[in-house]
């Protein structure tokens, strides 16, 4: 915040526009605001309605603070008013992440990722595999959580390859935990070093399914039509299952093994 707060001064900008709902959004927007100039949030209005998770209250934060609200959704828009936004700043402009993957997924579909992969992995571009992302504190940052996740990966790669890009949290913890053995031990698990954008929306777009604990993804799989398992209780996209390919598994091993298994029957 000081940092940003030094360049505010320097700068001097008409607006300021905050994405999404990491510390770094809020903490841009309440510089702004102390300093009384106007924010624009993107992605505004988005609500899981838990206030465990750090990220609703980033985004509850920011939309009280903000001028402009630039929704994604529908439904985003109504929270909006529930919560005693005037209508005068809320603007529905759409889903910007997806504007950018139409984009650039020509540009994603030609990247070499999978040919990178097969060269390090027992693997072929040909293979189906699954694609796992895993980085929220819930799922990682306990040992009964995280091994209940892996249990199923164990069970879930005895069918499939398993390409994780995974997240330096989900890494320390594993070796917290003593998991490095298990982990090792599963053949068809392929964890890799995460990947830039092109590649991780190839990687997306080529999976049989996605197993997440992500927001974004979920919204991204769905334009893919590419079936999602959210390890959420909750969701602050509900129209990625509504009208999308998503759907939410309880942290359970068996639940989630019966989930993918009905993806391949």
């Amino acid at each position: 915040m000081e940092r940003y707060e030094k360049v505010l001064f320097k700068d001097k900008p008409d607006l300021v526009i905050v994405a999404g709902d990491v510390n770094s959004t809020v903490a841009c927007a309440l510089d702004a605001a102390k300093l009384l100039i106007p924010v624009a949030h993107l992605e505004a209005g988005l609500r899981s309605f838990d206030r465990t998770m750090p990220e609703e209250i980033n985004r509850l934060m920011t939309d009280v603070i903000s001028d402009y609200l630039l929704t994604p959704s529908a439904d985003a828009n109504e929270h909006l008013r529930m919560e005693g936004i005037p209508e005068e700043k809320i603007y529905f402009v759409g889903n910007i992440m997806i504007d950018s993957l139409l984009q650039y997924k020509k540009k994603a579909k030609n990247s070499q990722i999978l040919k990178r992969i097969s060269e390090k992995y027992d693997f072929s571009p040909s293979d189906e595999y699954a694609l796992i992302t895993l980085h929220r504190p819930s799922n990682v940052d306990n040992l009964e959580g995280l091994t209940t996740i892996l249990n199923a990966f164990e069970e879930i790669s005895r069918k499939i390859k398993l390409i994780f890009p995974i997240h330096p949290r989900t890494s320390k913890q594993i070796k917290v935990f003593g998991l490095e053995e298990k982990v090792g031990k599963m053949k068809n698990l392929l964890l890799i070093e995460p990947v830039g954008y092109y590649d991780f929306l190839k990687l997306q777009m080529e999976a049989k399914f996605i197993l997440t604990d992500s927001g974004g993804i979920q919204e991204e799989s769905t334009v893919f039509g590419i079936p999602c398992l959210t390890l959420r209780p909750n969701t602050e996209r509900p129209v990625t299952i509504t009208e999308g390919t998503n759907k939410l598994v309880k942290l359970e091993t068996k639940e989630i093994v019966r989930e993918i298994v009905k993806i391949f029957l």
